[in-house]
């Protein structure tokens, strides 16, 4: 099997595994900003930190696939041109790059603070929702 069919099927995995991650992510920070004490649970760090790893790990298997594609000759005005290759070569691996980002903004300072703030909430919404944006739905489910 050829080396981007590997990482195609891996990517595809992986992204089931996000989506759960995200989806436990959001409850248990909903759970914490609506919660009487504010407080960060344990739970609610370590999901924190293995959403972060999984969204490192899909951005560098996504990046090696991007790079393959297009050392094949892609056409980047072809691709701006039509919005299913725009989505797929532009819009999700930044707006993935982005949540990346910041969700390992949100692991660092949920490791050196107590209570949730109400910086720190708009970061995992603002995260979940270029997640949210970006997610191939129509791939991983259709």
């Amino acid at each position: 099997m050829e080396i981007y069919n590997i990482l195609l099927h891996a990517h595809k995995g992986f992204a089931y595994l996000e989506l759960l991650l995200v989806v436990v992510f959001l409850v248990l920070l909903v759970v914490t900003m609506f919660g009487y004490s504010g407080n960060i649970s344990k739970a609610l760090k370590k999901v924190t930190l293995f959403t972060m790893i999984f969204f490192h790990i899909q951005f560098t298997i996504g990046i090696i696939m991007l790079i393959t594609n297009i050392t094949k000759g892609l056409d980047m005005g072809a691709v701006m041109k039509n919005a299913d290759l725009r989505f797929t070569y532009v819009e999700h691996p930044f707006s993935m790059l982005i949540a990346a980002v910041l969700m390992t903004i949100i692991n660092k300072k949920f490791k050196t603070i107590e209570k949730l703030t109400i910086p720190m909430m708009s970061l995992g919404l603002v995260a979940i929702a270029l997640f949210v944006f970006a997610f191939p739905w129509a791939r991983v489910f259709g």
